[in-house]
């Protein structure tokens, strides 16, 4: 999708001057993958494109917001994980002793995130290579 970017400076509050309009990048593989859905539901874009524009935008707005909720149950089954874990927790705390206290969750969630990514990554790549040589 494409996101807002603004090609003004930015006023002395932070926030781009009102008269300014956001400019869009474009990503061609995002759109050539929209075409092809569109294409390939032409009913579900016929619904789309007769949607109002006030329903158009709570929509978008709506699957930010779900989008969000995933994020939040993600990261509070992340924390209840490590939490359950007193060697884990033990761990984490230390990794993060010197942060401020309202960093230290967030901080934690992020590192176990990148971990588990990281042993995700490994663990296919030790699987695709059992598989190549018939393991």
């Amino acid at each position: 999708m494409s996101k807002p970017k603004t090609s003004a400076p930015p006023s002395a509050g932070g926030n781009a001057a009102p008269t300014d309009q956001p400019t869009f990048r474009t990503n061609p593989e995002v759109d050539a993958k929209i075409d092809a859905y569109i294409k390939d539901n032409p009913k579900y874009w016929a619904y789309v494109q007769a949607m109002p524009r006030e329903r158009m935008e709570r929509t978008v707005v709506l699957n930010e917001v779900r989008e969000l909720d995933r994020q939040q149950r993600m990261r509070e089954g992340l924390m209840k994980r490590i939490n359950s874990n007193p060697a884990l927790k033990n761990a984490y705390e230390t990794l993060v002793k010197d942060l401020p206290d309202d960093q230290k969750e967030g901080v934690i969630a992020q590192i176990a995130r990148s971990t588990r990514r990281a042993v995700a990554r490994t663990q296919g790549q030790v699987q695709t290579k059992g598989e190549a040589v018939g393991v």
